[in-house]
C-alpha cells in the first residue's frame, strides 16, 4: 500500500514540490550553454553547491581571466555575483575564476 508524505511548514502550508533531477540537469545545463558563450573552448566549467551554487572556470592564460572576468557580470542579465579569480588546486599552469550563482 501506497502511502502520501504531506510536508507542512509551520504555518500549514504545503512546502513546493522539490524539482526532479530532469529539471536540475536542465537549468544546469542551460547556465553551462550561458557560460561556454563567453568563455574560451579549451576552459573547464564546472559547478560546485554547498547551500549556493557556485560555478569554477579554469582556464591556462591570464587574458582569458580577465575577459571572463569582464564578460561575467552581464551573462544571463546578472546570474553570477562574487566573481573572483585565483589559483586552481592541483593545477599549476591553470587560472580559476569562481562566482556564485544568484537566482
Amino acid at each position: 500500500m501506497a502511502r502520501s508524505l504531506r510536508v507542512l511548514t509551520d504555518g500549514g502550508e504545503r512546502l513546493p514540490k522539490p524539482a526532479t533531477s530532469l529539471d536540475i540537469a536542465a537549468e544546469l545545463g542551460k547556465l553551462l550553454v550561458m557560460l561556454r558563450e563567453v568563455c574560451p573552448p579549451n576552459a573547464d566549467v564546472s559547478f560546485d553547491f554547498d547551500g549556493q551554487l557556485h560555478v569554477r572556470i579554469d582556464v591556462r592564460q591570464v587574458e582569458e581571466v580577465r575577459l571572463i572576468q569582464s564578460l561575467l557580470p552581464s551573462v544571463g542579465a546578472g546570474l553570477f555575483d562574487n566573481i573572483s579569480h585565483g589559483r586552481t588546486p592541483h593545477r599549476p599552469f591553470y587560472h580559476r575564476i569562481s562566482a556564485v550563482v544568484i537566482h
